[in-house]
């Protein structure tokens, strides 16, 4: 054994040790004696390390290259448009290790950050992220997305960079429908690329602030005709959560069916729907947990820190789950675990990382928490205070001191 975490909880049981040995967890028990390093965790939740299933860390930090006067999506995408054509592997790495370190040190222990390859970029971006792959990998397991922000049918050499992405290093195919002026031709060579390179999808899709021309139906059918049911995530869709209660549960069916997983992004979402209302402004924000009860697997993300899609964030999942569960009106303790668990358990899912988890066999990555309960460390954003990568320490936070007269 090389180190006990003493005196935790799990969420479903209270003062129990975790034996931890060669990066896995080992043993769970009420007392377990070994002649290793003894850390008392004083009685805190030690919860699986949070995992991040969508977030841009190629596009990180660049706030001071651009303006945001409309804060609209289109105004993000071209903002971001010219600003990338400065961008480095250099540049890259270095924004990109700001916000990454931010996340190990929120607790983050895996991630899938989406990275834009176009004939103007290149692969400047995914040079970068595989330098940061390589630099953190003792803190966090990165998994990179390849996919094309400008669009694929309407912007020639695209593909191409895009499956010279994944010969490389690149593991999951994206897309942005809703930036190509054929959005169906974009998902089919989308699927193509993903089946001739054995690649799992996660899409961008759906995002705008009213249920017209919505693609997820498109995207369930091309699922079940490809046989890729378990492999397939679609994150913002903004515009289901315009659907009246009879299309939202057919459409939900539809996507149980077809194995197709949700990602919520709470803070962009929020940002950029309803600009154009002068009152009674929409907020665009999926209800995952309306999904949950259908059978759908849901994670709750990051997206965009610091840039003109979102000027904002330090790259903690607490607090988006917070975030959405204020948002989408979860007060129950059931809502608030769930939230919890689309931060940890069920994103790990969606990445189909089988031994994630708190349990005898799983990898020892491992966040502990200043709380007991995940419900608490929702509802009061719940500091971290340590996390571990296989079993190796990656920081500590030292618990706030009140100095009293």
């Amino acid at each position: 054994m090389d180190l006990v975490l003493h005196n935790a909880t799990t969420g479903e049981s209270t003062s129990v040790d975790i034996g931890i040995d060669a990066g896995r967890i080992a043993a769970i028990a009420p007392r377990i004696d070994a002649d290793c390093e003894r850390l008392d965790v004083g009685g805190r939740l030690v919860a699986p390390g949070f995992v991040e299933t969508h977030i841009h860390l190629d596009k990180s930090c660049i706030l001071d290259r651009c303006n945001i006067e409309r804060g609209t999506l289109d105004e993000a995408i071209a903002q971001v448009s010219q600003a990338k054509r400065a961008f480095t592997p250099d540049d890259v790495f270095a924004r990109a290790s700001r916000t990454l370190e931010k996340a190990i040190a929120q607790g983050t222990t895996r991630l899938r950050t989406h990275v834009e390859v176009d004939p103007v970029i290149g692969l400047k971006g995914l040079e970068g992220i595989e330098r940061l792959t390589a630099a953190y990998r003792w803190a966090v397991d990165i998994e990179i997305c390849v996919f094309p922000q400008e669009g694929l049918t309407n912007y020639p050499g695209t593909e191409e960079l895009m499956r010279e992405a994944l010969a490389r290093s690149a593991r999951v195919v994206g897309a942005a429908p809703y930036t190509d002026a054929d959005p169906h031709a974009q998902i089919d060579r989308v699927f193509r690329m993903a089946r001739d390179f054995d690649a799992d999808i996660d899409m961008h899709l759906d995002l705008g602030d009213s249920s017209a021309g919505m693609d997820t139906e498109y995207v369930c059918a091309m699922t079940e005709k490809h046989r890729y049911g378990g492999r397939v995530a679609i994150g913002h869709v903004t515009k289901m959560s315009f659907l009246p209660p009879d299309r939202f549960a057919a459409l939900a069916k539809r996507l149980a069916d077809a194995g197709v997983a949700v990602t919520v992004l709470p803070a962009t979402d929020l940002f950029l729907m309803g600009r154009q209302q002068t009152h009674s402004q929409v907020r665009g924000v999926l209800a995952a947990h309306h999904l949950l009860h259908h059978g759908i697997n849901c994670s709750l993300a990051t997206n965009n820190v610091l840039n003109p899609f979102t000027p904002f964030g330090d790259a903690s999942l607490l607090r988006m789950a917070n975030l959405y569960a204020n948002v989408c009106h979860v007060g129950t303790r059931e809502g608030m675990r769930d939230s919890f668990d689309m931060i940890t358990r069920r994103p790990a899912q969606l990445m189909r990382v089988p031994d994630h988890g708190l349990a005898e066999g799983c990898a020892a990555d491992l966040v502990v928490l200043d709380c007991t309960t995940p419900e608490e460390a929702v509802a009061e954003l719940a500091t971290p205070l340590f996390a571990f990568k296989r079993g190796r320490r990656t920081f500590t936070r030292e618990p706030a001191r009140l100095h009293r007269p």
